[in-house]
């Protein structure tokens, strides 16, 4: 059977995300259409604030103009997330704190790893990349002069999830003729070989296609409550299984810090992103450790007021993914195919690369689909192992000691094989790209780096001979000389926000 609709259950993000995948890959064949099926009563969970620098070429591929996504989704630039009190206050300070930035380590050509192993004399992003100074000055990545999607540094975006999801919606539509449909599943309808036939609604009928996308959220009604495609759970490694999500505003004159702050305490950690008129704040902590009532009682110490005078939500995570992504004639993307926790971003990370993934490689008929399938899977499990373990070297590297949460962390039994076979590995040798030998790794070189060493990471040095050493000083100095004039030339974050709006940015 040719595949030649295609319907996708449910918009939000990872819904309108693959509709713009899929209407990109297909503009050109007429053959095929894509559905959106939305239910007018599911609002959007709208938790998601945070992207990585890959959205950037999924949004230019769509068309998308940035300073138009910029106006409508209330974004603000995101070069880094800093991660704060995640070692030990008594051994690293009551305020200590790391970046991981979104630009390269070492620009320069030097790896200046070594360099900084030897020496300890600052932060390891401060000495390998010129944006860590950029980011502490609060500058933004780029000047109203840069093209669209253009910077003088890496960048991704924070921004209103419902809004952005509104904007992806508007595009697919309109660039891409994807047909928008109101109503909600009632039932859903098998072939006799388990396939899903059709889905009979309340407003429209029964709607059928050859091929369905579930991004229905953590509902996940077709791969899993019709498919019954197994959960793969991943809480024994991550703990963090709740958060309380609430919005608190700014002023117009407050600073918006370029970065996702992510404050360590007790049990978790806190998500803190400023968008221009407001900020998102989410408590993230294990129910193991710590029950609701001392949530709510840390978020609210944190913001420095009462977070029973905002309307808040609780909210279960469940931390795992689908033993299968791609069965039968289902595909499963966001929270449907499933979730570990906010750390990282990784939620629209992965829904935008297995989206991109499948809309590039979508198959003719039903039998390349059954091709496709098991290499699909392959990749997107090895590609949520690989982020089960980044998310856990967060955790397990910590040397923080005041509560079992974060002893219960560094269990040997809680880490991944793969992840403890690399640290041990990264023991003698730091990283290099050879580590990282898959096309599918989510989290590459530079990622572990900036981590590693952000959290003090005991490699053992390497012997280095004096021109070697000579040659990192001077890359070093060249690296902060560099940091200087970026904070010296680029704008503060909230003024070229303000530009934007005003004026917009150059067309790429």
């Amino acid at each position: 059977m040719d595949i030649k609709r295609i319907l996708i259950l449910g918009g939000g993000t990872a819904g309108w995300l693959a509709a713009n995948h899929l209407g990109k890959a297909l503009e050109h064949r007429q053959d095929v259409s894509v559905m959106l099926v939305e239910s007018p009563d599911i609002p959007i969970i709208g938790v998601g604030e945070g992207t990585v620098p890959a959205i950037r070429q999924s949004l230019k591929r769509f068309g998308i103009s940035e300073s138009e996504f910029i106006r409508q989704c209330d974004v603000t630039f995101k070069q880094s997330i800093k991660f704060v009190n995640w070692m030990d206050k008594d051994r690293h300070g009551a305020e200590n704190f790391y970046h991981h930035l979104f630009d390269m380590p070492s620009p320069l050509g030097e790896d200046l790893t070594q360099h900084w192993l030897a020496n300890h004399q600052q932060a390891y992003g401060d000495l390998v990349s010129p944006q860590h100074k950029v980011c502490e000055a609060g500058r933004a990545p780029k000047r109203i002069t840069h093209s669209e999607y253009e910077g003088a540094l890496g960048y991704a975006y924070h921004l209103n999830a419902a809004k952005f999801a509104k904007l992806l919606a508007d595009n697919a539509i309109r660039r891409f003729n994807v047909e928008h449909i109101k109503a909600n599943v009632c039932e859903v309808m098998l072939k006799d070989n388990g396939e899903i036939a059709s889905l009979e609604t309340d407003n429209r009928g029964s709607i059928s296609a050859d091929f369905y996308i579930d991004c229905s959220g953590f509902e996940s009604l077709l791969i899993d409550k019709t498919l019954k495609v197994p959960f793969v759970d991943k809480s024994h490694q991550l703990f963090a299984d709740k958060a309380i999500a609430v919005q608190v505003p700014i002023g117009e004159e407050e600073a918006i810090p370029p970065y996702t702050l992510a404050t360590a305490h007790q049990a978790g950690w806190i998500w803190d992103i400023a968008l221009t008129h407001r900020r998102g704040v989410g408590f993230v902590y294990s129910s193991k450790y710590m029950d609701d009532a001392m949530a709510l009682k840390k978020l609210s110490h944190y913001l420095g007021q009462d977070v029973a005078q905002y309307q808040y939500r609780v909210l279960p995570m469940k931390l795992g993914y689908r033993k299968e992504f791609l069965y039968k004639n289902c595909l499963s993307l966001g929270l449907a195919q499933g979730f570990l926790e906010p750390l990282e971003a990784t939620s629209i990370l992965l829904t935008d690369f297995a989206a991109g993934y499948i809309a590039n490689r979508l198959p003719k008929d039903s039998e390349a689909l059954a091709l496709l399938a098991e290499q699909f899977n392959r990749v997107m499990t090895y590609a949520w192992e690989r982020v089960v373990e980044f998310i856990k070297m967060h955790y397990c590297l910590s040397d923080r000691s005041d509560s079992a949460f974060w002893v219960d962390n560094r269990d040997p039994a809680t880490i991944p094989s793969e992840l403890n076979s690399r640290l041990k590995l990264w023991r003698d040798h730091a990283p290099i790209r050879q580590d990282f030998f898959s096309k599918f790794e989510v989290f590459d070189l530079e990622n572990y780096l900036y981590v590693l060493y952000g959290m003090h990471y005991p490699t053992n040095t390497q012997v280095a001979s004096e021109q070697q050493r000579e040659a990192w000083q001077v890359q070093g100095k060249q690296i902060a000389n560099l940091a200087e004039h970026l904070v010296n030339e680029l704008p503060a974050h909230r003024d070229l926000l303000e530009k934007i709006a005003k004026y917009g940015m150059q067309k790429c």
